[in-house]
């Protein structure tokens, strides 16, 4: 088998790194070798591997002048660390659009180039548009996170796979191990996980508890403590409402949640997946999610959970209500959860990843 040299830009605690440390781990369990380029000095899920690393400076820059630069310097920085792999029979996957500097070096070099693609909504369009082509012209083969994605962004004239995530079998074991009494003690945690992003639902969630103080309401946001209280600094946060920086353990939350909602804007952000609902999922925890994109291919409505748009948030503070107060329906979802999570099989994933390379 090829050496694997996985590409990815910032480590941190989202969901396409998540993936791809699963990915790489998959790799490393077929016994392939593989080398990760990634950034340096960042703590995420991409951290403590069983890999040959490669880091390169870069750090998120919430000046967006600051930031394209970083982003430019990397790419170049990328190309010039690839050249010792030159002459080796190498594979480069890119873990989404962003890393660009290595499908340049592929292209040039007539090395392999798989592209894992996870994202729709880069901004800004023109930006968009250049990684696109840019993978376009240099990819042999495209995987795609759901169909919706192959859709909405499928690159012309590359082979493509579809490979819904999943999580690894470490998460699933955790996971299966702990078995939620849904008691009706009162008690009832609804729960998001999301970037600190308004386009993400964040004031929505925080409009939703500060409507139903009856319930209680927990966010665990991709930033620190510092960020955080910054960002909801002039906000008036309701009492029932908690939140939490970036966490790397999240089964303390899924374990006392009991209700898993999604609230990114349609208009300004479409999921392409939705790791965190199916995280929950195999918890046996119902979601809401919005009703476009990948989530719909996670969440059956009615079945499983509900399509609903956040913007319309007093209708979704209804919905919980029911559920909150509906034992028997609130159940019945919780065991189409269950039940639907085991379509997304880790073996499954890798094994379609692994034949790609073959």
């Amino acid at each position: 088998m090829k050496k694997i040299i996985a590409v990815h830009l910032l480590n941190d605690f989202s969901g396409s790194p998540l993936i791809l440390s699963t990915v790489i781990k998959g790799f490393r369990a077929h016994n392939i070798e593989v080398d990760l380029i990634t950034n340096e000095n960042s703590e995420g899920f991409l951290s403590d591997l069983d890999v040959n690393y490669e880091t390169i400076p870069y750090r998120f820059q919430k000046n967006k002048y600051a930031r394209l630069v970083a982003f430019l310097w990397f790419q170049v920085l990328l190309f010039f660390r690839l050249f010792k792999y030159r002459k080796e029979d190498i594979v480069i996957y890119i873990n989404t659009l962003l890393p660009f500097g290595a499908a340049i070096f592929g292209k040039l070099m007539g090395k392999e180039v798989i592209y894992h693609c996870h994202e729709t909504s880069l901004k800004p369009l023109l930006l968009k548009q250049f990684l696109k082509y840019i993978a376009s012209i240099s990819a042999t083969k495209a995987i795609y996170v759901s169909k919706f994605l192959y859709k909405k962004e499928g690159l012309k004239n590359v082979e493509a796979s579809i490979v819904h995530n999943a999580l690894s079998t470490t998460f699933v074991e955790s996971a299966k191990k702990y078995k939620k009494a849904k008691s009706k003690d009162g008690t009832f945690i609804v729960l998001m996980l999301c970037s600190l992003k308004k386009y993400k639902g964040v004031m929505e969630f925080v409009h939703i508890a500060n409507k139903l103080r009856h319930l209680k309401f927990e966010l665990v946001i991709n930033a620190s403590m510092e960020d955080a209280t910054d960002f909801f600094k002039d906000v008036n946060l309701s009492d029932n409402l908690t939140f939490f920086p970036v966490q790397k353990n999240v089964h303390l939350f899924y374990k006392r949640a009991d209700l898993i909602l999604n609230l990114s804007n349609p208009d300004e952000w479409i999921e392409t997946f939705g790791m965190t609902i199916l995280e929950a999922m195999h918890y046996g925890i119902p979601s809401i999610v919005p009703p476009v994109g990948g989530p719909v291919e996670l969440i059956e409505n009615g079945i499983n959970g509900y399509h609903m748009d956040s913007r319309d948030w007093v209708s979704i503070s209804d919905k919980i209500t029911a559920l909150f107060e509906n034992t028997k329906l609130y159940q019945q979802l919780c065991q189409a959860s269950e039940q639907k999570a085991l379509n997304f099989s880790h073996t499954r994933m890798i094994e379609n990843i692994v034949s790609l390379i073959k």
